[in-house]
């Protein structure tokens, strides 16, 4: 019986493996979408500017003046706030930028002023992007967002303030704050749907229209406002059942394809203080979150610093891990108008995405794909050829394994052979028989990227 070609599909660690289609996956590391069907191995990045201090840069932000070329990069790391002048300029430490260490800095934008604040620190606003001036009166916030023309501030307690309309430096003027209800403190402000949702540390969830506030009836807000991103008004977020996105009403779950890397039976999810902070963003419709080392407990297969990657536009699920542990990231449109991807890691360095780099600042880039085929029958099967098209000149091998489990330790790994060919056919060994057949794809050059376009098998199913 000849299979037919499959192509490869998405992640998939929620269903029972009898019900996985031939090109679903049980693992797809350090892989991204090309062609609809189709995957190619994901970027690998460079060094981003330098390091003028060796400690975790906890926050990337981007601001970009009304008139839209003049720009800064900031980051804030070792208890310092720097800018980088469009984006390439050296990182150059901001007039007044001492912060608390540690911390996340939050920021928002309204009438060509940008305002900074910290999680028990002082709040303070710039219009040249090189100097901030503390903000009389401003409270300390965890979150900030722009909304009916005023800053909003979710204080460190339970306290949403909003400054002057049009003033973001006056929070005396026609300035107040309302009570948010429910337990927790806030953690989250953000703007979806021309409503304002706040959301606390217990996930509870309210929506302000500057009138009225309204009780979400949900308790599935986000763990942390470094999880954020946005894709077309579209909020994702990290909460401890999972990823949500939120569209104004109320959250619903993303995730259920990869709900084992989340949490387990296991108890190898993500670990309970990663939570907090986990860094998250979107870029040219793809949102990442950094969650930490975990291991699904259907594959066991342990991935450090893993980061979990959404494509909006399929709906598919990957895994990916860097050389360096991201610890905040950044999507902002440089000095050409090319959308860029940062994101600092723990020693102070930062690094960019680059569709020409094959190495992680030269460290080998591994890929591995797995999949399960069982022909919809419990009956032995007699495999017989497999045969897979990847880009002619590729690094790719592939790997099979017959088993009669579904348990890691009854995989026996065989090797193909390599796919430089392109179009490539192996003839299994004489004796590969069994109830499933585990196929794997790995990589780990330095040199070049790779394309999968898909796969057929051939096997007789064994009447006994």
């Amino acid at each position: 019986m000849n299979s037919g070609i499959i192509t490869p599909g998405a992640l998939v660690l929620s269903i029972n493996p009898l019900q996985h289609q031939p090109g679903d996956m049980i693992q797809c590391l350090n892989v991204a979408n090309d062609q609809f069907g189709s995957k190619k191995k994901r970027n690998g990045y460079i060094l981003y500017l330098g390091t003028p201090d060796n400690t975790q840069v906890n926050t990337l932000m981007n601001w970009r003046l009304n008139n839209g070329t003049q720009f800064w990069n900031y980051r804030a790391s070792g208890g310092t706030l720097y800018y980088s002048q469009q984006g390439t300029g050296a990182w150059t430490i901001c007039g007044n930028g001492t912060l608390t260490a540690g911390t996340p800095v939050v920021n928002a934008v309204l009438e060509n002023t940008m305002l900074v604040s910290q999680d028990a620190g002082t709040t303070r606003h710039t219009t040249s992007g090189t100097s901030f001036t503390d903000t009389s009166a401003a409270p300390a916030a965890v979150a900030m967002v722009d909304y009916q023309n005023r800053i909003y501030a979710a204080g460190t307690s339970s306290s949403l303030f909003w400054s002057n309309v049009g003033t973001p430096s006056d929070w005396t003027n026609d300035s107040s704050s309302i009570n948010i209800p429910g337990p927790g403190r806030l953690n989250v402000a953000m703007k979806v749907a021309d409503r304002l949702i706040t959301s606390k540390n217990s996930g509870v969830q309210h929506r302000w229209d500057g009138f009225s506030l309204v009780d979400i009836s949900t308790n599935l807000g986000p763990t942390s406002f470094k999880s954020m991103g946005s894709v077309e008004d579209y909020r994702f977020y990290l909460n401890r059942l999972g990823i949500y996105g939120h569209g104004g009403i109320r959250p619903e779950i993303v995730s259920n394809a990869v709900e084992k890397q989340i949490y387990n039976d296991a108890e190898e999810g993500i670990a309970g203080t990663v939570f907090e902070n986990a860094p998250g963003a979107v870029h040219q419709y793809q949102y990442h979150v950094g969650i930490g080392t975990v291991t699904d407990d259907l594959t066991d297969e342990t991935i450090a610093d893993c980061i979990l990657v959404n494509d909006f536009q399929t709906e598919e699920w990957t895994n990916w891990k860097f050389a360096n542990r991201p610890y905040s990231f950044l999507s902002f449109r440089d000095n050409t108008d090319v959308q860029q991807f940062i994101f600092g890691d723990n020693s102070g360095q930062c690094y960019q995405l680059a569709g020409t780099a094959t190495t992680d600042n030269g460290a080998a880039i591994e890929v591995a794909m797995q999949g399960i085929i069982h022909m919809n029958t419990l009956l032995d099967k007699k495999w017989n050829w497999y045969r897979a098209a990847f880009n002619p000149g590729c690094e790719a091998h592939i790997q099979v394994a017959v088993s009669n489990a579904f348990t890691k330790g009854k995989k026996n790994w065989m090797d193909l052979g390599d796919a430089t060919n392109g179009v490539v056919e192996y003839r299994f060994p004489s004796d590969s028989r069994g109830k499933f057949l585990y196929w794997r794809i790995t990589e780990a050059s330095r040199f070049a990227r790779f394309h999968f376009y898909g796969f057929e098998y051939d096997a007789d199913i064994i009447i006994k």
